[in-house]
């Protein structure tokens, strides 16, 4: 099946089952109206989140161990997202601000400017840009930004931006190696990401032991976030959605949502990245251009606001006006989203990026940073507005996703239609990507057999469903506690290995100068 054809009919789908659902709602309720009242023993899914629950907040507690910079809660950031924004901090001026400097060529290396048909590889540089992009741009651009102007006030936004820039040079590092410590097979599929660069690049500067002990710690966090945070939350949070808008309850209708989207996951990630990349490059620019649409038509409306947004937006960043924690409950707010929305220095875009056609690694480095630009500075930044605009982040007792819809119905009183559409798209893409950043990892532990192959998609397709059908919400904690432990062994190499960085960068550069 071609992707543009897959990606049609997963539209079509999308509209359709919310038409279905609502009948299949109707006989529920008609047939609930027959039973008599009972008291129901606890789920599957309530037995399993009490008996993960003490080793849920275990992991979660070292993983997200806070540092309070103040009294109020909302001024507390984690351990790792400290650690996160410093690298990325160090990284801007080791490479004197490549993410502002190089910015051009980013773009010119996207275009293909830069790319010949001799290059290594499985995809285009814009198919592995939206490959990546699918796995971050999600629900943190839609409901994690009004979380944080609902705490940190319209200044969170301006924080949320510098971090997203900060986080451009991560990208740039991580993604440069995943390319130059990547395996290629006799059949021309690519193997890379995080586990390659830690195990053979630290074997390179004798720290063979300590590279091997850090890419398989990488690899078992990586499979459990693929699993959790890239699969069932993602599938559990679309469904949560299609059920609102349906006014439907999440049995039948959260199992038949699951099915369907495992069945069009399924017939996707088989194809491998090639497959992915196709229907990445199509998926992405439109789910990103309608949820933009949106946004620019109730900016244009509220256009009058906009210059006092910014306003609030830069003068609130330094002088919060009567919020919890202050200046540094503001910073800390807009630092964590972007930490979360983009995942720059977690090491998982390295493994979609590295199956890129180039013999440049740093040309996907180019290409990489382009990714929290594009994820925070333009998408969480119009979402932010379109909340300061309209005056809906001093809505009392609203937050997250509803924050966001409520926003934009007050211009578009039919947006929960597309905001369906949109969360489901988002959904959808961060699945495909984390099943191939997962299954890189699982490859990597248990070899490159096709049994293996096979066993990981199925596993994965499975939990598509039970995260659609189920609520299990230790589960999630501890998948999104998975996810940021990656960034430990991660940011260890990146660190090691800058030294490898500059001399590719430097490679790259000559190269193009050399193009004219």
């Amino acid at each position: 099946m071609k992707a543009s054809r897959l990606f049609f009919l997963l539209l079509f789908l999308c509209t359709a089952l919310i038409s279905f659902a609502q009948q299949v709602e109707q006989v529920q309720k008609a047939q609930e109206e027959t039973r008599e009242d009972f008291s129901p023993s606890p789920g599957l899914d309530e037995r399993i989140n009490k008996w993960i629950e003490p080793y849920t907040q275990k992991v979660t507690s070292i993983v997200f161990y806070a540092v309070n910079f103040g009294e109020e809660e909302s001024t507390a950031m984690p351990l790792v997202i400290i650690f996160l924004l410093l690298a990325a901090t160090f990284f801007t001026l080791y490479f004197k601000f490549v993410n502002i400097r190089g910015f051009r060529t980013s773009i010119q290396t996207v275009q293909g400017k830069y790319s010949k048909l001799e290059d290594e590889g499985e995809v285009s540089h814009f198919q592995a840009l939206t490959a990546a992009l699918s796995g971050t741009v999600g629900l943190g651009n839609i409901a994690g930004v009004a979380v944080a102007i609902s705490i940190g006030g319209p200044g969170a936004t301006f924080w949320m931006i510098v971090a997203g820039f900060l986080g451009m040079s991560s990208k740039f590092v991580e993604c440069t190696l995943g390319v130059k410590y990547r395996d290629v097979g006799p059949d021309g599929t690519v193997y890379g990401g995080p586990m390659y660069y830690l195990s053979k690049g630290l074997k390179a500067k004798n720290y063979a032991t300590l590279g091997k002990i850090l890419a398989a710690f990488f690899a078992i966090m990586c499979i459990g976030g693929s699993f959790g945070g890239g699969n069932m939350f993602q599938a559990n949070q679309a469904a949560q959605q299609f059920n609102n808008l349906i006014q439907a309850e999440s049995g039948n209708a959260g199992f038949l949502f699951g099915l369907v989207i495992a069945i069009f996951v399924g017939l996707v990630i088989i194809g491998g990245i090639k497959r992915i990349g196709k229907v990445t490059e199509k998926v992405v620019p439109f789910m990103v251009g309608i949820y933009l649409l949106a946004a620019i038509i109730i900016l244009l409306v509220n256009y009058h606001n906009i210059p006092s947004a910014f306003g609030k937006i830069f003068s609130q960043a330094f002088t919060p006006l009567s919020i919890a924690g202050g200046f540094v409950g503001v910073l800390v707010q807009g630092f964590k989203r972007a930490a979360f929305s983009n995942e720059a220095g977690i090491g998982s875009a390295a493994i979609a990026h590295s199956a890129v056609r180039t013999n440049y690694p740093a040309s996907e480095g180019y290409v990489a940073q382009m990714g929290p630009f594009i994820d925070t500075v333009v998408i969480c930044t119009m979402t932010a507005l379109v909340i300061i605009v309209t005056g809906s982040y001093g809505s009392a007792g609203v937050n997250g996703v509803e924050l966001t819809s409520q926003a934009f119905q007050t211009v578009l009183p039919w947006f929960p239609y597309v905001l369906t559409v949109a969360v489901i798209l988002f959904a959808f893409s961060t699945m495909i990507s984390w099943s191939y950043y997962g299954l890189q990892a699982w490859m990597y532990l248990f070899g490159r057999s096709k049994v293996a192959d096979l066993t990981y998609k199925t596993i994965f397709c499975v939990f598509v469903v039970i995260g659609a059908s189920a609520s299990l919400d230790n589960v999630l904690d501890f998948s999104d506690a998975m996810i940021f432990a990656m960034a430990v062994p991660n940011l260890i190499g990146l660190f090691l290995l800058t030294p490898v960085v500059k001399e590719e960068m430097k490679r790259y550069l000559a190269a193009i100068k050399g193009m004219g």
